[in-house]
């Protein structure tokens, strides 16, 4: 939940950061702190208080200078504190080893040049710290969701707060809910997001250079509890367990109104608590009723995706049935506002042809492998999703709110695939399509679909070349923007589409782009952070995560959001519950002096704002790295 500050977090905001004053050092280094394939170009960053930066070294474990270099020109001021900052071109270093960089009398965090290096297993084992459920491999936890109630959607006290207001309504039930993965470093979950996390980790599956059977277990984890979520008899999509706040009569609290373990939650006899003890359910739309675009598509994905995957034609064909039948319920006229979570506030996606573009996509591209007479019409869909959000929706890169990158690869895909099929049996690439009809505008690879492959690999390079403006006038080079939330998943999502678009366009012109946003958020960044736990020897290390802070256990491959805007910590980090143990000691914020360009960094237990990790953020990250580590 990473829109809105929870009314009832509860309990009193901490007011200020309790940071004492501290003279800024001369100088920092800023680098990957996972590190570069050889063949990679590779930068690092000087920021200093001087203009002064002279030459740089590398050295070795044993000492040993095995590059030297100059400091390239002043890249610009990060804030008055480091008003300087300079390019290290390391690119030329390329043997495999460990390495530590040494200019303006300051030392850099160890990194490594090695042929394959990889952080995704790392990312893939949070997964397991999120499983619910009877699978959870910790130990099980809300086991009472096997059989939970039906409820209306309930009326919040005002549009950015997630508090209710009344009682909730039993609407039916019992429902099994149980499985699947909490969402963020709470205990509820969402279809909105697990659809989209469980995509990326099919898709990661397909097209990773180094996918593995425990990819696989996982991404097959997430689909089994989608399976549950969606009740094909009824034709109904459930989209949240649990709710973030209690109401605002007092009688019931919240998700988010306490600390604890999950395990805890089944047991919990205390007054006010029925709703953590028995976690609500909530539907997006009435049996049978049309289900708002952006869930139908990206749940019809993830179906479709594994697919894809599926070694036997028989559940391969059972899963495209599945993604057929959600697909269909989509309403597709009328949108008003979308469905993602209760409230809207914690995850307001307002576009949706991108999700409908992908389902349609992942529905060809599986029908096409099972030879299934439906793929041309799923085809021409996509196409003509993906000219809607082309000619309506542009200006988001890869995101839990916006996966056309994606859709506008895998639609590439499919159209190759027709093509390559119509030349074999003289059948166009549309073949298929309902009624025999055909898409208007442009002539696709088979000649009537709504977008050509140019439009498709232009969609790309739009969204690189967004990212790559605002990255030539950045110091560190950041294709995402700092003073928002999800900087760090839209930094892994530029990431990816760089190798997206190489792979669809046979064009390496953004591989260094790409390259510098994986950077950026394993360390080369103004805090000198690797925003994934346990990548890195200054990695996040306080998470807003209960499980963690509760155990002490930590929470290797968490992705968080990063920085944040400056705005948004006026007022405190957030609660302090009796239950958190303090993280860091003291709670002094070491990072204070890096605040600049609207943005802050706290890596605190208590920083929602900056230190929650989150599905969605793992999922990308995990995503991009298995496109670019080896």
């Amino acid at each position: 939940m990473r829109r809105l500050i929870p009314a009832a977090l509860g309990l009193a905001l901490l007011a200020g950061l309790n940071a004492p004053a501290q003279a800024a050092a001369p100088g920092h280094i800023r680098v990957d702190q996972v590190g570069f394939l050889p063949e990679e170009s590779k930068h690092a960053y000087l920021m200093t208080s001087s203009g002064q930066a002279g030459r740089f070294t590398v050295v070795d474990r044993r000492g040993r200078v095995v590059l030297t270099g100059r400091a390239g020109p002043d890249r610009g001021a990060w804030n008055s504190a480091y008003p300087h900052v300079h390019d290290l071109d390391l690119t030329r270093l390329r043997a495999p080893g460990s390495y530590r960089i040494k200019a303006a009398g300051a030392t850099s965090a160890e990194f490594e040049i090695a042929p394959s290096r990889n952080p995704a297993g790392g990312v893939l084992g949070f997964f397991g710290l999120q499983r619910d459920g009877a699978d959870a491999p910790r130990t099980p936890s809300h086991l009472n969701d096997r059989a939970a109630f039906v409820y209306d959607w309930p009326e919040f006290t005002g549009p950015d707060t997630d508090q209710i207001k009344g009682e909730l309504t039993r609407i039916g039930g019992p429902v099994d809910v149980e499985g699947g993965w909490f969402d963020a470093g709470d205990y509820l979950k969402f279809t909105h997001i697990l659809a989209y996390v469980d995509t990326l980790l099919w898709a990661a599956q397909r097209d990773g250079k180094a996918p593995g059977r425990a990819l696989r277990n996982e991404a097959a984890h997430g689909l089994k509890y989608l399976d549950k979520m969606w009740d094909e008899e009824s034709k109904t999509l459930y989209i949240q367990v649990g709710i973030g706040a209690g109401n605002a009569e007092g009688t019931f609290v919240g998700d988010h109104d306490i600390w604890r373990l999950p395990e805890a939650d089944d047991g919990d006899d205390a007054e006010g608590h029925q709703f953590i003890r028995h976690r609500p359910v909530f539907r997006a739309a009435a049996p049978g009723e049309p289900i708002s675009p952006n869930l139908a598509g990206r749940t019809a994905a993830a179906f479709a995706l594994a697919a894809q995957l599926e070694p036997s034609p028989r559940r391969a064909a059972r899963l495209l049935d599945q993604a057929a039948s959600v697909y269909a319920m989509a309403r597709t006229t009328g949108v008003e506002r979308l469905v993602t979570s209760l409230p809207h506030a914690f995850y307001p996606e307002s576009v949706w042809r991108d999700d409908m573009q992908l389902g349609a996509a992942e529905l060809a591209l599986a029908a096409q492998r099972l030879h299934d007479p439906r793929a041309g019409r799923w085809l021409a869909d996509s196409a003509r999703w993906a000219r809607g959000y082309l000619d309506e929706d542009q200006g988001d890169t890869l995101n839990l709110y916006d996966v056309s990158a994606l859709a506008h690869a895998d639609l590439l895909k499919a159209m190759r695939a027709a093509r390559a099929e119509a030349g074999g049996t003289g059948r166009t690439a549309a073949a298929g399509a309902a009624g025999g009809t055909r898409a208007a505008g442009g002539t696709g690879a088979g000649g009537g679909l709504a977008v050509t492959e140019a439009d498709l690999i232009g969609g790309l390079k739009a969204q690189l070349d967004l990212g790559a403006r605002r990255a030539a006038t950045d110091p560190f080079r950041a294709g995402a923007l700092y003073d928002t939330f999800d900087s760090v998943p839209h930094a892994f999502g530029l990431a990816a589409t760089a190798r997206l678009y190489r792979s669809v366009a046979g064009d390496r012109a953004y591989d260094a782009f790409g390259t510098q946003q994986r950077n950026w958020a394993l360390g080369a960044n103004p805090w000198g952070v690797s925003f994934v736990a346990g990548a890195g020897e200054n990695a996040i290390s306080c998470p807003h995560h209960q499980i963690a802070n509760i155990t002490g256990r930590p929470a290797t491959g968490a992705v968080v959001n990063g920085p944040n805007g400056a705005g948004l910590f006026e007022g405190g980090l957030g609660g302090h519950f009796e239950e958190m143990p303090p993280c860091p000691a003291g709670g002094v914020d070491r990072y204070a002096e890096f605040t600049g360009h609207g943005s802050r960094f706290v890596d605190d237990v208590r920083s929602w704002q900056a230190s929650e990790p989150a599905d969605d953020f793992a999922a990308i990250a995990l995503y991009a790295l298995m496109l670019t580590s080896t």
